[in-house]
Parts: structure tokens; C-alpha cells; sequence
């Protein structure tokens, strides 16, 4: 049967992925990929017309159209009914509206929470029936206020081992910068001083997905905001410099590439 054929295909790049990131090793993981891929799959061929050069996207916040009394994503569906903007736009790009705290909205700490002051799933729901969606996934790193972070902080598994502990002595000069911060933040642990790697600022800790844990989380999160949220199109955001290996940019890496395709195979399996 052609399905089962197609499953078997992705199944099959998907373990090949997975060895490509980890080495032999990572073919141990694939059961909890594949079941992750089986949980979260919809039958359903969807035949909607992929984006081209003929679309124009609207890139929003959720909090840009405010009235008295409403939650902001509620508002914002009124406006655009009312000024047929679907006529206009087919995509609607939804900047990050999960819990955060700071970087408007790019220092997630709850990934799949839409923000209480912004609305609820519903109101999101309600703009996927006029616009295709388009959401960010912020993979990179987690805020330090995250409970991933606060496990972390506490020494408790599986996330004692889910972020970059750095020796500030080693010699991080050839380490691609985006800004302009210190790229190591000490933290006070239950194991005493710690220093973590922050690429985009102290309140953004980079996730260790040398740990397969991390990549299997944010795949879980990755199928959440398409079958919860109903996104259509995700961005990967600031997924060049996922992968940390100390004597390089730690930008563009091999690894990086392979979990870009690990993640496109899991949706083939459960979204195609």
C-alpha cells in the first residue's frame, strides 16, 4: 500500500537522521520518535495549495489591535473580518504568543500555553478558519523562568542535563555572535555556581540538544502547534546555532542540518 510504503521511507531517514546527529547511539531513540510521530498523526491528505511567490503574509503580534473589555487576539480576528483582509493575505504569520519573558515574546516559558493576556487556543482556532497560520518555533533556547530551567537550577532529571555548562577558561573566540552579550551567565544552582551558555541574552538559556531528551521535547512541541494550534507553516527560530561544538562557529553545523530534516520527517509521518 503506497502509505504504508511512504511511512516506511520516512521512518527509515528518520532513523538515518538521528545517526547522523548522535552516531550509532541515536537509532536507540527512533521507537519514541516514530510513537511521537504515530500519537500525533491525521490520515487526512491535506491538498491545500503550498505558499508561492504569488502570496503575501501578515506578520502580526497578537496584542496589535486592542479594545476595552476583549482579549487582544479576539480583537484582532474582528479587525481583520472587518477589513476582508483575508482578500489580501492567505498567511498569517502569529509572532510568538506564548507565556515569556522578554525579547517580545522570543523567551518562551511555557511553549504550549497561548498568553492569558493575549487569549486562549480558541481565539487561535478562530483565526485558522480565514488564514492559513503561521507560527514560531523558539528552539534555540528557553527562558531562565521556564520550568525546564528551574529543574535545571534544582538538579532535577531529566533537565540537570538540558542546557550548556561552559568552563568561562576555554577559549569560545571562534563562536559566531549574534549580539553583542556575554555569551556564558553564571547561575547560582543546587550543585553551586554554574555558568551557561546565553547566545541571545541572559534570560535566553540555549538548549543542550546533545541531549536527545531536548530534540524529543521540542518535537513534541513541534506536533503540538500543528494539531493544537493548527499551524500550516513553522519557522525555526535561530535554528543556525543550535548545535554547540567548542573550536568551531557553532553556527551552520552538520547537526543542525540533520535535525532540521529529522523534524520535516516526523511531520511527513504525522502531517503529510
Amino acid at each position: 500500500e503506497p502509505m504504508q510504503e511512504r511511512k516506511a521511507t520516512h521512518t527509515d531517514r528518520l532513523r538515518q537522521r538521528l545517526r547522523e546527529i548522535y552516531g550509532p547511539p541515536g537509532e536507540t531513540w527512533l521507537p519514541q520518535f516514530a510513537r511521537l510521530a504515530a500519537n500525533a498523526a491525521d490520515e487526512r491528505e491535506t491538498h491545500a495549495p503550498r505558499w508561492d511567490e504569488r502570496d503575501a503574509v501578515l506578520i502580526a503580534y497578537g496584542d496589535h489591535v486592542r479594545a476595552p473589555g476583549e482579549h487582544p487576539l479576539h480583537t484582532f480576528r474582528e479587525f481583520l473580518a472587518r477589513h476582508r483582509l483575508e482578500e489580501m493575505f492567505r498567511i498569517l504569520h502569529l509572532l510568538p504568543f506564548f507565556p515569556h519573558s522578554s525579547d517580545d515574546g522570543f523567551s518562551v516559558i511555557d511553549y504550549t500555553k497561548v498568553d492569558p493576556a493575549l487569549g486562549g487556543w480558541d481565539d487561535i482556532h478562530d483565526l485558522g478558519r480565514s488564514f492559513d497560520l503561521m507560527f514560531d518555533l523558539v528552539l534555540n533556547h528557553v527562558s531562565q523562568h521556564s520550568r525546564w530551567f528551574q529543574d535545571y537550577l534544582q538538579g532535577r532529571e531529566p533537565c540537570v542535563r538540558y542546557f550548556h555548562e561552559a568552563d568561562p577558561a576555554a577559549d569560545l573566540s571562534a563562536v559566531a555572535r549574534p549580539r553583542s552579550l556575554p555569551l556564558l551567565t553564571e547561575f547560582a544552582t543546587s550543585r553551586g555556581p554554574r555558568r551557561v551558555w546565553t547566545t541571545f541574552s541572559a534570560d535566553q538559556v540555549d538548549l543542550n540538544f546533545a541531549e536527545p531528551q531536548v530534540l524529543l521535547e521540542m518535537a513534541e512541541v513541534l506536533l503540538h502547534y500543528v494539531r493544537q494550534g493548527g499551524a500550516r507553516i513553522i519557522r525555526l527560530d535561530a535554528i543556525a546555532y543550535l548545535w554547540k561544538q567548542l573550536g568551531t562557529a557553532c553556527i551552520h553545523l552538520p547537526q543542525t542540518h540533520a535535525v532540521v530534516k529529522l523534524l520535516r520527517e516526523l511531520l511527513a509521518l504525522a502531517a503529510p
